[in-house]
């Protein structure tokens, strides 16, 4: 009464094919014997190569059933003659066969050679890119020291002016009092002052914050309208039925309230 979905499909649990055991019987020699060499996953199931070495065995298999036999001077000549030209015919297969295999591991070697060029030119590419990206920083960096130094000599040269002929000036205390973006109110810390250093200045003491007696006499000098919190019911802003729907005569009045505003 109930299925079930798998994730996999029939093909990645299927196992190799069944071979049987088998019985030959005296005096025959099945076609089927010479196949034995090839099993599931090598040579099965056959493809181009297998069947062209099929035909060649039926092939050869026919001419040594047409031998001639050995029992004449004159057969034998024939015989060696054909086994010479079936030799001649096997190196020329076995030439061609050595020629596909070479054939095939010289495309193997390209593929290799050009992978490993692929390789080697993305290396170079990214060492490039990493010495630009080196390049640059250094480049930014070089330009904010010059920009940095070109702001401090017009600084200088800026200060150099306020004062061309070189005369000693007064300090004019009331003109840093009524600026408050002189040295008085705000100094630089290039000019030696850190405020921070003298930051506990600033720090409220107070006898009622930090002593426990004075935390007593500000908690009774207190109202009790500030310990004791009184909380008032809201009154509703609308009109409501008995049911607790607003009437309609209350919301046509708030929304006249809100027209007015």
């Amino acid at each position: 009464t109930l299925g079930t979905q798998t994730d996999y499909r029939d093909g990645e649990a299927q196992t190799d094919p069944y071979s049987p055991e088998y019985v030959v019987p005296s005096g025959s020699v099945p076609e089927l014997l010479t196949l034995a060499t090839l099993t599931w996953g090598r040579g099965l199931p056959a493809g181009l190569a297998e069947v062209e070495m099929i035909e060649r065995a039926r092939e050869k298999r026919a001419w040594e059933a047409n031998l001639p036999a050995m029992d004449n001077a004159s057969q034998i000549a024939k015989r060696r003659k054909m086994m010479d030209d079936m030799g001649r015919k096997e190196w020329a297969f076995r030439e061609q066969e050595i020629e596909k295999l070479q054939e095939v591991r010289l495309e193997v070697l390209k593929k290799l050679l050009q992978r490993r060029e692929e390789n080697q030119n993305e290396l170079d590419a990214k060492r490039l890119d990493d010495q630009w990206q080196n390049h640059q920083k250094a480049k930014e960096e070089k330009i904010k020291k010059i920009q940095h130094d070109c702001a401090r000599m017009l600084r200088k040269l800026i200060a150099k002016r306020k004062n061309v002929m070189g005369k000693l000036e007064r300090r004019d205390i009331i003109k840093e009092y009524t600026d408050f973006a002189s040295q008085t109110y705000a100094p630089l810390s290039r000019t030696g002052y850190f405020p921070d250093n003298h930051s506990e200045c600033y720090v409220v003491k107070n006898f009622y914050l930090n002593t426990f007696a004075g935390l007593c006499e500000l908690e009774a000098s207190l109202p009790d309208s500030v310990t004791h919190i009184k909380i008032k019911v809201p009154k509703p802003k609308y009109a409501t039925t008995k049911t607790g729907f607003i009437r309609r005569s209350a919301r046509l009045e708030v929304e006249l309230a809100q027209v007015h505003q």
